[in-house]
C-alpha cells in the first residue's frame, strides 16, 4: 500500500474517531499521521513519500512567495508616477519535457502578476514568456525562471 493512501486512510479514521468533519481537523490529523508514519519507518527504508511531501510543501510556499513579491512589484510599477514600463517577450529554453511539467510551469508563470506564458515551440524546447518590465537583463529573467519555478516543478513531478 502506498504511504499516501495509508496516510489518507488513517486520517479519515482520525476524523471519524474525533467526530469533527472540518478542514482544520483533516489537516491536523494528516500532519499527525504523517509524523507518526515518518517516526515509525525503519532506518534502512527510504520512502520517497516523505521526501515528496516536503518538496510539495516547499514548492507551495515558494510559489506563494513569488506571487506576493510579483504583486508588490506590479503595484510599485503601476502606482509610481513617471515609471517607464518596458514590456518584452523572452524565450526560455526548457528542461521540462512532459505535458504535465510544461503545463504546470506555464501556468505558474501566468499566475505570477506581470508575466504571461504565450506559447511553447513546436519542438517543445522553448517557452515564450511576456513580461511587463524587462529592465533586468533577459538572461537574469531566464535564470530566475529556470532556477526558481522550473527547477522546483521538476523536483515535484519527477
Amino acid at each position: 500500500m502506498s504511504m499516501l493512501l495509508l496516510n489518507l486512510i488513517l486520517t479519515l479514521i482520525w476524523i471519524a474517531l474525533t467526530g469533527q468533519f472540518s478542514f482544520e481537523n483533516f489537516a491536523f490529523g494528516f500532519v499527525i499521521i504523517y509524523l507518526l508514519l515518518w517516526l515509525t519507518q525503519r532506518p534502512e527504508e527510504s520512502y520517497s513519500y516523505f521526501r515528496k511531501i516536503r518538496q510539495v510543501l516547499g514548492f507551495a510556499i515558494f510559489a506563494m512567495w513569488q506571487i506576493i513579491q510579483a504583486n508588490l512589484q506590479v503595484a510599485y510599477m503601476v502606482l509610481r508616477p513617471g515609471y517607464q514600463i518596458q514590456p518584452g517577450v523572452i524565450a526560455i529554453p526548457l528542461d521540462a519535457r512532459t505535458d504535465e511539467e510544461i503545463t504546470l510551469l506555464a501556468n505558474l508563470i501566468t499566475l505570477t502578476p506581470g508575466t504571461l506564458s504565450l506559447d511553447v515551440s513546436s519542438d517543445r524546447l522553448v517557452l515564450y514568456v511576456h513580461t511587463m518590465d524587462i529592465r533586468e537583463s533577459p538572461d537574469r529573467f531566464r535564470k530566475k525562471i529556470k532556477e526558481g519555478f522550473e527547477r522546483r516543478v521538476l523536483e515535484v513531478l519527477r
